[in-house]
């Protein structure tokens, strides 16, 4: 505990403040209940664990490795997978909850009713934002400022943020908000149907970045890794094979990075989408090298 307490000061006094209150939100959007500096101690010295465990069973480069990815695992990519798995549970949910709301108008109830109404309902994600935006409601925060608030916490959807803004306008306005959002219902299900037709047309081309960098391209230098190995190990050949395993895997990673982002792009057309995918081919590729290194080839 006095280590924790010293890396919290620490971590207060080095990192801005500004950066830990948007990483306090990020961490809130994805439902993490931890202070920024006190998650970021958790997963430093997780990391910290991890890198000791490695250099323990292999050696210091591998130790390293470990703790960097052990620290951006649970500071980032785990935080980042509970965002993106969140939003698109809501996303997916959001024009039923808009026609739930329609239905509900229309049958002669005001809109802040309409939304308490909405949160005895089942929608999963979406029914806890709607219960804190009629809560802040309810503490005397005025209904449009309240949907705002709701915008902005969800403001990494451009969907969800884009239809309550819509919707905040709307309610300025006077508009009639049945018709308002059955039409914002329908605008975000189309959306939904072109995302997952785009999805559908580039499975092709996402496959054969998984094949490539996540397993086919780190088995061939794995191997050629093992035949250098073998041949310097019948004195015939030396080769400096430390350094060349350092920079084919290197390679592994950077090659898997790169494909993940390309994944990103391609399907969701954001260059941030592309980190989970990043993810999981940097630690398919890590597997595929290491398994081919201790192969059994004979020359």
């Amino acid at each position: 505990m006095g280590v924790a307490s010293f890396l919290v000061k620490i971590f207060e006094r080095t990192i801005p403040k500004d950066k830990l209150k948007k990483y306090e939100v990020f961490l809130y959007s994805a439902g993490i209940n931890f202070l920024a500096v006190e998650y970021l101690v958790v997963a430093f010295l997780s990391g910290i664990i991890a890198g000791v465990f490695a250099i323990i069973l292999s050696n210091l480069f591998y130790g390293v490795m470990a703790f960097i990815g052990t620290f951006l695992t649970i500071a980032y990519f785990y935080p980042y997978w509970k965002v993106t798995k969140r939003i698109d549970e809501m996303e997916k949910i959001l024009p039923d909850a808009f026609f739930y709301l329609a239905s509900s108008l229309r049958a002669g109830i005001s809109f802040s009713e309409a939304l308490e109404e909405l949160t005895t309902a089942n929608f999963g994600a979406l029914t806890e934002e709607f219960k804190r935006t009629v809560a802040e409601i309810r503490k005397g925060r005025s209904t449009i400022e309240a949907l705002r608030a709701f915008a902005i916490r969800n403001k990494r959807s451009s969907t969800i943020y884009r239809s309550m803004m819509i919707i905040i306008e709307a309610l300025e306005r006077g508009a009639p908000m049945g018709d308002v959002l059955i039409a914002v219902g329908n605008d975000v299900r189309e959306i939904l149907r072109i995302r997952q037709e785009r999805k559908a047309s580039t499975g092709m081309q996402t496959m054969f970045f998984i094949a490539t960098s996540g397993f086919i391209g780190p088995l061939i230098l794995g191997i050629v890794t093992q035949i250098m190995i073998a041949m310097g190990s019948g004195g015939n050949f030396k080769f400096p094979v430390n350094q060349i395993r350092l920079i084919l895997m290197g390679f592994v990673i950077a090659q898997a990075i790169v494909s993940g982002i390309g994944i990103g792009v391609i399907r969701e057309g954001k260059y941030s989408a592309g980190l989970k995918y990043s993810m999981l081919l940097v630690s398919m590729g890590f597997v595929i090298f290491q398994g081919a290194i201790h192969m059994k080839i004979s020359l």
